[in-house]
């Protein structure tokens, strides 16, 4: 298993200094910009009111209430779970299904190894990965915070941080069970990219719909704190994405150790179903004459 992690880990550092040191880069450039709004709050709230009201509901904003660090949390902290999440669907949706299509993972599997070993070794890995870059991300805005007067401490901005790795885990977990369970990586990340648009625009809508507080309850975005975590971490919000994040993985375990592994390329559903759901296969009428 620790080998698995480490050659993965070392497989995946280039992509972790490229989110991290990228949204490290962004974050800095945000945290820094915003509280130059400071001066002119009066102006920019003034200039706010002539916009549609519905558009600041729909990201949970209000004018009234309009503090630099604010606009930084709708400008930058609520868009994290989808830009992040396109690392974290990537990596689980291509964990174990990646080498699968390459006709690499029966070969691997042939050597002295468990599947359940090379499964955690992996998962490892890719959380692991999702620390760091979250981490550097973290020490990007603390930078960018030297340079400005946001009134927040590093210390306090671990909070989001923590809310965004909760929310990222959660799609990775879920892309990682789709990839076991649906025929393809491809169409495992399309159903993924899907739920997180989805569940973006059920939370937005239910600002302006209170009839969509019910539905909004069912997204991920819901639970998830964004930017003002850093004034109170909701612990219950964070536990209501890492359980199902935890349950996803083990089921995805499940069936890795009871799947038919393919040779390569892409499967069919027939593939994709447990042994005895699928269909029956027809035999040529030559065999059925020659019994």
């Amino acid at each position: 298993m620790w080998a698995t992690f480490r050659h993965e880990l070392a497989h995946m550092r280039g992509r972790i200094l490229g989110w991290g040191l990228g949204l490290g880069l962004l974050g800095a450039y945000f945290s820094s910009v915003f509280s130059s709004f400071e001066a002119q709050m009066a102006q920019l709230r003034q200039a706010m009111e002539y916009f549609p009201q519905e558009l600041f509901a729909f990201f949970g904003l209000d004018i009234a209430s309009l503090t630099p660090y604010r606009f930084l949390d709708v400008k930058f902290f609520s868009l994290m779970p989808a830009i992040l999440g396109v690392f974290a669907v990537g990596a689980g949706t291509a964990m174990l299904a990646r080498d699968e299509e390459k006709g690499l993972l029966d070969l691997i599997l042939a050597h002295p190894v468990s599947r359940k070993a090379l499964f955690f070794g992996k998962a490892l890995a890719a959380l692991v990965a999702m620390v760091l870059i979250v981490a550097l991300m973290w020490a990007g805005l603390v930078v960018g915070m030297d340079r400005a007067s946001l009134q927040v401490t590093p210390t306090q901005m671990i909070g989001p941080m923590v809310s965004v790795l909760a929310a990222v885990v959660l799609w990775w977990s879920l892309g990682l069970l789709l990839s076991m369970l649906l025929p393809s990586r491809r169409m495992a990340s399309s159903a993924v990219a899907f739920l997180i648009v989805a569940s973006f625009f059920v939370k937005g809508m239910a600002e302006l719909d209170p009839d969509l507080k019910g539905i909004a309850k069912l997204s991920p975005f819901t639970y998830y704190q964004g930017g003002q975590a850093a004034f109170g971490l909701n612990v219950g919000w964070i536990v209501g994405l890492v359980l199902p994040a935890a349950a996803f993985v083990l089921l995805a375990w499940w069936r890795f150790e009871r799947r038919d592994i393919r040779v390569a390329g892409e499967g069919g559903w027939g593939v994709a179903l447990p042994a005895r759901m699928r269909p029956a296969r027809r035999r040529p009428a030559e065999a059925r004459h020659a019994v």
